[in-house]
Parts: structure tokens; C-alpha cells; sequence
């Protein structure tokens, strides 16, 4: 390896890479108020449509809930699955342009929506966007960043996902008092417009460019945020590994490719299943049992979204002097135990009062620790760990399943909670929390402060050694 290939002495004080960075996580912005605002405008959605009839069947009204809430979730496995392809056939710029257009579209949509099966659609369509940007966002980030400060630029992502749902939450609030649900979705067309016209002044990908021939256009990118050296030293390493690259959907099958499909798939399924998105898109409903009124819960919702941008700051500015693995770790063990917490505190009769004071405050715990570990870790390791010439399609495939796992949580929720309690259900979360800490543990290789060449060759040498779980990087070696 090179010395360039670790980050070298490229001035981290560069403004441009963190402004593209910036615009680029942007992405995680749509995604972000996506997640928020529907938990709020529910609430008055139940006032304006009749929830028990949908495409002229009957149904139960929190089966419709459920619909309505899932319809971004079936969008954004349709914009995963093709988003990948796409990054890697139509470039990454271009479909984060692509993506900010149809955002737009379906945030207008269920902003006039006149029935609740055009508001569905809108909702579907608003997901397609969601999809492209939770894939391509992650993914234009770290081809684009100098590798010492690639895990803190990734993670604005992250950050930006959590400022989405805050900023959601207060839009919220702000319209709560008239109920006014249309302007929250509506306003969603507001970041996709700043994002497209963003994105028109930025670069491409200079790993894309190099790929598709245009190796003078990647030089420039480059140069725009590495010194000479580096420049050329990333540019072999980017050469030799297009030369032993086929590229094709079948090498995610590949014998040392594998191991880190299982773990994206798993850090996938995970960050769903461990519940926390019941409490971004149900966390007015679930305060609304422990006594709040509507306006109330919105307003203790908002104090949780601000506890998620905080911890989420916290964690990118540790990812790249901690590690991925040590927040990874810590995070999910915090969550097991605020999840242990809840369900006792469900379990307990008379949630007004002190009890949901202290519902509340699990909750901000519980959101916390996802904050610091699985929410920013899991989007950066699967921008980090496959090759090149596959890295799109193997995000879309691992983004499909983690907008699967999403689905199936979102749906699920409320029918858990008919059928085990509230209680039941946090224990269940807390119980598959302990299988991620294991799973984590045991698989998930630390990438801090190596190139995305560097990490290639890493896991070609280790796939089947025993140091998957050295958190210690690699050292460098010399130009010579």
C-alpha cells in the first residue's frame, strides 16, 4: 500500500470537500423528514380520511395507519433496489439529482392528496426518492473523501438524517395547532429543491470517472481535495483494482467478498429490527398512552429528535479517532438495556406521572445510543467494505433489505403491540438488540483510517483469518 492511501498529509482544512460533502448529505436530510413528519401528521390524518376503507375494502383502521405510514418504506425498496444499478451505471451525481426530483414529486403529491389512496401513492412515490438517496448519499460521500476524514464525512449523513427528523418534528409542532398535515408533508418539497440545485454545481464521483474512462476528470476531483502525491498514488490503487474487478451482480458471491455481505446484510436487519424507527414513526402515539395530550407528545418527540442530532454530532466526531467498532459496540449494549428499561416501565400500571416521565426519558436513552453506534455506523461501514466496481449494487442490495427490514417493523408495530403489550414488545426489540451486540461483535471489522483500496486488499488477505475484529489498522507502507 501506499502512504497516500491512508490519508497522508492532506489538509483537512480543504473547504471544498466538506462543502460537497455537505450538499451530498443532504440526501440523508430527505430521508430524514420523511421519518419525522409522518409520525406527527398522523395524528390528524385520522381526522380527515375514514382509516377503515382503503381501495374499497374494509380494514382495520390501524392496518391503514400501518399502510400509510409503510407506503415510504415499499417506495424506498423500489428506489434501493434500482438505486445501486443506477449509481453505478448512471453515475452518482446524477441520481442524487434524479432522486431530489422525484422527492419533490411525491411530497407535492401528498400534500393535495385528495383520498388516502393518492396520499399512499405520494407516500410510495416519496419513498422511490428516499431509496435513491439512502443509497447513493452514503455512497458519493466516501468516494469523494481524503480516507483520514472519510468516517466523519460519511457520517454528516447520518447527521443529516437526524437533523431531517428533528426539523420534521418542529414543523410539526409549529402546525400542530391547526392540524394542518398537508403543509408538514408538503414541506418536504423544500430540501429536495435545495439538494438538486446543490448538486448541480457539484463534481462526479472521481472513483465513477476513472472507471468509465474519463481518468483526467478524476485527476482534477482528486486534486481538489488530496495533494499531488496522493493524487497519484490513489489513482494506481483505483487502476489495479478496476484491472481485477469483473464487476457483475454474481461477484457479491465471491468467496472473499462473503463475509462482508453477511455483514451488511446483518447490520442491515438489524438497524430495523432493534425498533428503533416504532419509536420515529410512533413516538407521539406511544407518549400519547403514558397520559400526553397531542400537542404535548409532539413537543416531548421533538426533545427526543434533539437528543438524536446531539449524540449523532457526538458520533462523528469520535468515528474517526474511536473507531467504527467501539461506538458500534457500546451503542447496541445501551440499547439493550434502555429496551429491558421500557418494558418494565410499560409493565408498570399508571404511565401518567412519574412512570412517564421515565418512558420518556428511556426513550431519549434508547435513541442516544442508536444515535452514537448502529444508526451512522451501519450506513458508513456499507459505503467502506465492498469493491469498487460493485460498491453500488452491493449497497442497493443491503439498502433493499434494510428498507425490507424497515417495512416489516413499521407494519408490524402496532399488531405487537395488540398482541404482547407494549411491554412485550420492547422486551422482544431488547432480545434482538443482544443478537446484533453478539453478531457485531464477532463479525464487523474496524475500517478506521484506511483507503477504500486499502480495505479492498485488507479483506481479500483476512476474509477466512482470524482478524476480523482487530481494531487496529493496518500500517502504512511507503510510496517506495
Amino acid at each position: 500500500m501506499t502512504a497516500t492511501s491512508t490519508g497522508g498529509s492532506v489538509d483537512e482544512r480543504n473547504p471544498f470537500v466538506y462543502v460537497v460533502a455537505a450538499l451530498a448529505a443532504l440526501n440523508g436530510l430527505l430521508f430524514g423528514f420523511d421519518t419525522g413528519v409522518i409520525s406527527g401528521a398522523m395524528l390528524y390524518i385520522r381526522e380527515t380520511f375514514e382509516l377503515a376503507t382503503i381501495f374499497g375494502y374494509s380494514m382495520n383502521p390501524s392496518l391503514v395507519e400501518g399502510v400509510i405510514v409503510s407506503g415510504a418504506m415499499i417506495g424506498a425498496i423500489v428506489g434501493a433496489a434500482f438505486g445501486g444499478r443506477l449509481a453505478d451505471r448512471l453515475g452518482r451525481r446524477r441520481l442524487i439529482l434524479v432522486g431530489a426530483v422525484v422527492f419533490f414529486v411525491g411530497s407535492l403529491i401528498m400534500a393535495v392528496a385528495p383520498t388516502v389512496e393518492v396520499l399512499i401513492l405520494g407516500r410510495i412515490v416519496d419513498g422511490i426518492g428516499v431509496g435513491f438517496a439512502s443509497v447513493v448519499g452514503p455512497l458519493y460521500i466516501s468516494e469523494i473523501s481524503p480516507p483520514k476524514i472519510r468516517g466523519s464525512l460519511v457520517s454528516l449523513n447520518q447527521l443529516t438524517i437526524t437533523s431531517g427528523i428533528l426539523i420534521a418534528y418542529l414543523v410539526n409542532y409549529a402546525l400542530s395547532e391547526g392540524g394542518q398535515w398537508r403543509w408538514m408533508l408538503g414541506l418536504g418539497m423544500v430540501p429536495a429543491a435545495i439538494l438538486f440545485a446543490g448538486m448541480l454545481f457539484m463534481p462526479e464521483s472521481p472513483r465513477w470517472l476513472y472507471e468509465r474512462g474519463h481518468e483526467d476528470d478524476a485527476r482534477d476531483v482528486l486534486s481538489r481535495t488530496r495533494t499531488e502525491s496522493q493524487v497519484a498514488g490513489e489513482l494506481r490503487e483505483i487502476k489495479k483494482n478496476i484491472q481485477t474487478e469483473s464487476g457483475t451482480l454474481r461477484d457479491l458471491l465471491q468467496a472473499w467478498v462473503r463475509p462482508m455481505l453477511v455483514v451488511g446484510i446483518g447490520l442491515a436487519v438489524f438497524q430495523q429490527v432493534t425498533g428503533i424507527n416504532t419509536v420515529m414513526y410512533y413516538a407521539p402515539t406511544i407518549l400519547e398512552s403514558t397520559g400526553f395530550e397531542d400537542t404535548a407528545s409532539i413537543l416531548a418527540t421533538v426533545g427526543i429528535g434533539a437528543v438524536n442530532v446531539a449524540m449523532t454530532v457526538v458520533a462523528v466526531l469520535l468515528m474517526d479517532r474511536l473507531g467504527r467498532r467501539p461506538l458500534l459496540l457500546s451503542g447496541l449494549g445501551g440499547m439493550t438495556v434502555m429496551l429491558a428499561v421500557l418494558g418494565a416501565v410499560f409493565y408498570l400500571p399508571g404511565l401518567s406521572g412519574g412512570l412517564g416521565l421515565l418512558a420518556t426519558g428511556s426513550l431519549m436513552l434508547y435513541v442516544a445510543f442508536f444515535a452514537i453506534g448502529l444508526g451512522p455506523v451501519f450506513w458508513l461501514m456499507i459505503s467502506e467494505i465492498y469493491p469498487m466496481e460493485i460498491r453500488g449494487t452491493a449497497m442497493g442490495v443491503v439498502t433493499v433489505l434494510n428498507w425490507a427490514a424497515n417495512l416489516i417493523v413499521s407494519l408490524t408495530f402496532l399488531r405487537l403491540v395488540d398482541l404482547f403489550g407494549q411491554s412485550g414488545t420492547f422486551w422482544l426489540y431488547g432480545v434482538l438488540t443482544l443478537f446484533a451486540l453478539v453478531f457485531c461483535y464477532q463479525l464487523v471489522p474496524e475500517t478506521k483510517g484506511r483507503s477504500l483500496e486499502e480495505i479492498e486488499a485488507d479483506l481479500r488477505e483476512t476474509a477466512f483469518g482470524s482478524t476480523v475484529g482487530d481494531d487496529s489498522p493496518r500500517p502504512a507502507e511507503s510510496d517506495d
